[in-house]
C-alpha cells in the first residue's frame, strides 16, 4: 500500500487537510510530528513524511536543527487550550535552524542565516517539530554567532515572555525581583535577564536542585517557598520588591504581598488549577498592581522590544543553555510526555539532516 495513503489512514479519515500537505509522487518531503485532533500524545501525534512547505509573501524557510517543548505545546496538542485546529499541524512554538529559503519581500540576505525561532505553531501549521518551518519572517530571529543552536532552541516563549514581564515597567537596574519558580524555563530565564540588567534577584524554588538552578542561573537569594521561614527570609533580603514575575498567583499571592511595597508590580504569565481569590483590600493597602500578560496577545511592538531584548542579552552571554532532555523525532511521544512529568531542564528534539 502506498505509504502515503497509510499515512492519512492512520490520522484518520476524517482529519481534513491532511491529504492537502501530504507529498505527491516526485514532490520534495520531510519528516515531521503531526496532529489532526487533540488528545493524548500517545494517541494523536504521528511521525511521517509531509510535502515540504514553501514560503510564501514576507516568510522564510528554515531547516530546523533543534525543537524546543514548552509546557504550551503540550497544552494545545491535548486540546487543554482554545486553539482552533484546522487540518495538519505541526507542533511547537520554538526552535532553530538556518533560513534555506526566502518568499516575496523578504531579502536574500537573510538565506543562510542562523535564527532562533518563536511562535512558529501559533496560527500556523508548520512548527518546529518538523525538518523545516517556514513561518513569518519577524518569527525567525537571527542567533548570535556566539550562541549555539542549543540555545536558540530554547529562548523562544520562556525568554521572551520572562523579558516582557520583567521590562515593560522600565529599567530594573539597583531594583529588586522577585521570581516565583525560578528553575523553570521562563523563571530561570527572568533570573538570568534581571540580573543582567542590574537588579537584585530573589527566586522561589520547591527543592535543593531546583535551588542549585536558581542559584546557577543567578539568583542572590533562593528560597524554599514551602520552608515556615520563606517569607521572614525574603523580607530580610529586602525591603519591599520593585516587581514580581509571577507562574501561580493562586498559590503565591499572599507570599507576593509579604514583600511588596507601593508601587510593586505582580506579574502573571501562566495559570494552572483554580483562580485566586483576590484580597482586595491587602492589595489596596499594599499599593500592587496586579498586570497579567500572554504571549499570543501582545502587540507587535510589545514582543519586538522583548525580542530585542533577548538578543541583546544572548549577544552579552547572559543567557545560557538549561540542561536539556533530548530525543530524536521518532520519539516524539515520549518527549511530550516528558514535558508533562515536569523536568528539571528543557525537552528538546533533533531533527533528522
Amino acid at each position: 500500500m502506498d505509504r502515503r495513503l497509510v499515512a492519512v489512514r492512520r490520522h484518520g479519515a476524517g482529519s481534513r487537510g491532511y491529504a492537502a500537505h501530504v507529498a505527491q509522487p516526485g514532490a520534495r518531503t520531510m519528516r515531521a510530528a503531526s496532529y489532526v485532533a487533540t488528545g493524548p500524545a500517545a494517541q494523536v501525534l504521528r511521525v511521517g513524511d509531509l510535502a515540504c512547505p514553501e514560503p510564501g509573501p514576507g516568510q522564510v524557510r528554515v531547516k530546523v536543527a533543534v525543537s524546543a517543548v514548552n509546557p504550551t505545546d503540550v497544552k494545545a496538542r491535548a486540546g487543554a487550550t482554545p486553539r482552533p485546529l484546522d487540518g495538519v499541524q505541526v507542533p511547537h512554538m520554538d526552535g532553530a535552524g538556518t533560513v534555506d529559503a526566502v518568499g516575496p519581500g523578504v531579502e536574500d540576505s537573510r538565506l543562510g542565516q542562523r535564527v532562533w525561532l518563536q511562535l512558529a505553531a501559533h496560527t500556523n501549521p508548520w512548527g518546529t517539530a518538523a525538518q523545516w518551518s517556514v513561518v513569518d519572517s519577524d518569527r525567525a530571529v537571527p542567533l548570535p554567532d556566539a550562541a549555539s543552536l542549543d540555545l536558540g532552541a530554547t529562548l523562544g516563549v520562556p525568554a521572551v515572555t520572562a523579558a516582557h514581564c520583567l521590562f515593560a515597567g522600565g529599567s530594573l537596574a539597583g531594583r529588586d525581583v522577585l521570581v516565583a519558580g525560578g528553575a523553570g524555563a521562563v523563571g530561570r530565564a527572568a533570573v538570568q535577564l534581571a540580573h543582567w540588567a542590574g537588579a537584585r534577584v530573589a527566586a522561589t524554588v520547591s527543592g535543593p536542585a531546583k535551588a542549585d538552578l536558581a542559584r546557577a542561573a543567578g539568583a542572590d537569594l533562593v528560597v524554599n517557598y514551602r520552608d515556615a521561614d520563606a517569607v521572614d527570609r525574603l523580607r530580610a533580603w529586602t525591603d519591599g520588591v520593585a516587581r514580581v514575575v509571577e507562574v501561580d498567583l493562586a498559590a503565591n499571592l499572599g507570599l507576593d504581598l509579604s514583600v511588596a511595597r507601593p508601587g510593586t508590580t505582580i506579574v502573571t504569565y501562566a495559570v494552572d488549577g483554580a483562580d485566586p481569590v483576590v484580597p482586595v483590600r491587602r492589595c489596596m493597602t499594599a499599593g500592587v498592581s496586579l498586570a497579567f500578560m500572554l504571549l499570543y496577545t501582545l502587540s507587535a511592538e510589545q514582543r519586538g522590544a522583548a525580542v530585542d531584548l533577548v538578543t541583546a542579552a544572548v549577544d552579552a552571554g547572559a543567557l545560557t543553555e538549561p540542561p536539556l532532555h533530548r530525543f530524536d523525532l521518532a520519539d516524539v511521544v515520549a518527549a511530550h510526555e516528558a514535558q508533562e512529568a515536569g523536568p528539571l531542564g528543557r525537552v528538546v528534539v533533533d531533527l533528522p539532516e
